[in-house]
């Protein structure tokens, strides 16, 4: 490759990294394996040795992954919290060793642990009580979810016995179980909610949230692996661990001390086949040098120790062949291709399809048309391809050209400054777009439509539904002559339309689709905006005033409203009678004491969660924003308030109120 190449291909695997680590600690949807993740890195790394012109500070080769909200208060590590090192290679657990031994020589101890599949948290005891418990973050900084934390039974909040330390830290992972996450989806699924992909994503996604009641009704457990402080009772990691045991902390009982690398193995071997028996999931094993003062010599690099590391297992993978590629549109017009395999068995499961992501994964694949493939399931859920047997590739090969039109309706794709995969513009005109927009407005959580979700492909087919205002001009009879209606069946379904006139506002929001407005924003919008008029002409300022709504969405409002099209539908949807306003009389406080009156929220609060004041304020006719502005009434302040938010409600002389004031503003 030439220079140019090179660099351009850096700054990919940059991009496609920074979106990955976003999607896995913030939004906690990861969307490729970790298998696959550690080679994009590794690729990075490579290209970054060999062309050292083109490092960069930022680069995500040179951080550790960030978890950092901007819901929590974020705290300072007093100790770095970094990631390990990953291999899935015994050649390199060997080359571990090597460097190991050559800087402490051979007398020393290995500890062997089990790598849980879960989320990082350090917590912090002062006088044998919990103080704080603050998640990994960037590393550097993390954030306080104590609250959370507290409601984990697993977790002392006073420990057992004297002989502790005044003040120490101790680190560990939060999961979820097994079975308890099995039962917790179930119950999602019974209220007609999304069930988590994984343990791993309902844990990150529990403890993100702001209710800690909630958090207390979900199946948390938590292992505590690693101490840290002054004072701890011995200089090794193992001894320090069965005395925290004694403290009341649930210590993992499966790890054991290792002379050699051939026990290291074992105990790999050992768990590779037996993680199958676990109440909770395991993704590797972690490999510590026992000894603190052996660890304080080795050292660290920028993102980890250098006394330790993790072996992780790999996903189980089968080689199959590609036989094609389908390109498939989404309801927002998103380019998504999918290759069919040559069927095979993987996870107790026959496969035929695989997702390809977008362009960028099939250009760093190299995958071909004919090509020997590797199959795994990512993070054990959706099966992907990660490889190519390039040994049997096919002479005549070439690569593969990543479509330029949609396939549907041969539009030209658009690829926006950012976005990972290739859009179909025409939103109006797709066919998939549109039976998709219509699918998701009829759905339960929307309009609640009942009885048409197995029939829109007819009734798209027929021309009877273009979009969904169309859906309040069918007749009886129109319905009638379709296959599988009867007179009843066609009755119902008029009926179910009709009602659907009265849903509220929010979900009418909701059911439009615009792009990134789901139902916590839809909500938001419709409580602040009243009406699709006001949103209609509301500015990009007056957008991300409001409390949840970024800069993102804000965008994305806007341009719907400069769509004619979207226009004229609205329009439709007022005349059949759909409600495009909140209706007053609906609405329920407890009074309007806060009436005309716009809030910011900021820090940690005693008496009251962050949601809870906010229902308080809604509840009481006042407004909750995200930002401050010279249109901002009061700066509700807590403990270890924003700096920034401070410093700009004393600059524009915002008022500043705490808990116990605001509490009694609505005292009456």
């Amino acid at each position: 490759m030439s220079k140019p190449e090179v660099k351009n291909k850096i700054e990919r695997l940059r991009k496609q990294l920074e979106e990955h680590n976003y999607n896995y600690y913030v939004l906690s949807k990861p969307t490729i394996s970790d298998f696959e993740y550690d080679m994009l890195m590794k690729e990075l790394i490579r290209l970054e040795e060999q062309y050292p012109e083109f490092l960069d500070k930022n680069s995500p080769s040179q951080r550790v992954g960030d978890d950092k909200t901007n819901k929590f208060q974020q705290v300072d590590h007093k100790y770095p919290m970094l990631s390990l090192g990953n291999t899935y290679s015994e050649k390199e657990l060997i080359e571990f060793d090597k460097r190991i031994k050559k800087i402490i020589g051979d007398s020393f101890d290995y500890v062997c642990e089990l790598k849980f599949d879960g989320v990082a948290i350090g917590l912090t005891y002062v006088i044998g009580r919990l103080k704080q418990a603050v998640t990994r973050g960037d590393g550097a900084r993390g954030d306080d979810i104590t609250a959370n934390v507290k409601t984990i039974r697993s977790i002392p909040l006073i420990l057992k016995g004297d002989d502790f330390p005044k003040e120490f830290e101790i680190r560990g992972e939060i999961f979820m179980p097994i079975e308890g996450f099995k039962q917790f989806n179930l119950q999602r699924i019974e209220k007609g909610e999304v069930p988590f992909a994984n343990p791993r994503n309902a844990t990150s996604g529990t403890l993100k949230t702001l209710n800690s009641s909630l958090v207390a009704k979900r199946p948390l457990d938590c292992f505590l692996y690693f101490l840290l402080g002054e004072g701890l009772p011995y200089d090794s990691h193992f001894e320090n661990l069965q005395k925290a045991k004694e403290w009341g902390f649930k210590i993992p009982e499966h790890m054991i001390k290792c002379k050699n690398p051939d026990d290291i193995f074992k105990f790999i071997e050992k768990w590779n086949v037996e993680r199958e028996t676990l109440p909770f999931y395991i993704d590797g094993v972690v490999i510590k040098v026992n000894s603190y003062k052996h660890q304080k010599q080795l050292g660290f690099t920028a993102k980890s120790p250098r006394w330790a590391i993790s072996y992780k297992f790999k996903t189980e993978q089968v080689l199959t062949k590609l036989l094609s590629i389908d390109y498939q549109v989404g309801r927002t017009g998103s380019i998504t291709p999918v290759a069919n395999l040559n069927p095979v068995q993987l996870g107790g499961t026959t496969v035929k399809r695989a997702s390809l992501h977008n362009a960028d994964q099939i250009e760093l694949l190299d995958v071909r048309i004919g090509d020997s493939v590797f199959v795994e399931k990512g993070g054990e859920i959706i099966p992907k391809i990660t490889g190519v047997d390039k040994i049997q590739r096919p002479a005549d090969s070439q690569p593969l050209i990543y479509i330029k039109n949609c396939p549907e309706c041969g539009t030209k794709l658009i690829r926006q400054e950012g976005e990972a995969s290739h859009y179909c513009p025409n939103e109006s005109d797709c066919p998939p777009q549109i039976k998709a927009k219509i699918e998701h407005f009829i759905s339960r959580k929307a309009m609640n439509i009942g009885g048409a979700e197995a029939t829109i492909e007819l009734l798209f087919d027929k021309g009877l539904v273009n979009k969904v205002s169309d859906l309040y001009n069918l007749k009886e009879d129109q319905i009638i002559s379709l296959e599988r209606f009867g007179e009843k069946s066609a009755k119902k379904l008029i009926e179910t339309i009709n009602n659907s006139k009265q849903v509220p506002f929010q979900r009418v929001l909701f059911a439009l689709g615009i792009r990134y407005v789901g139902e916590t924003v839809a909500k938001k919008l419709a409580a602040c905006l009243k009406s699709i008029e006001n949103l209609a002409i509301a500015t990009f300022e007056e957008l991300v005033e409001i409390d949840e709504i970024g800069e993102r969405i804000a965008k994305s409002i806007i341009d719907y409203f400069k769509n004619p099209a979207n226009k004229q539908l609205l329009q439709k949807l007022k005349e059949s009678g759909v409600l495009l306003q909140i209706v007053e009389s609906a609405e329920t406080f407890d009074s309007d004491e806060l009436n005309g009156m716009s809030f910011v929220i900021s820090g940690i609060f005693e008496i009251h969660s962050r949601d809870e004041l906010k229902a308080l304020i809604e509840q009481n006719s006042g407004k909750n924003t995200n930002s401050i502005s010279s249109k901002t009434n009061y700066l509700l302040a807590g403990d270890k308030i924003g700096p920034a938010k401070l410093a700009k409600a004393e600059k524009l002389n915002i008022p500043i109120i705490s808990e116990e004031e605001f509490l009694k503003m609505i005292e009456k």
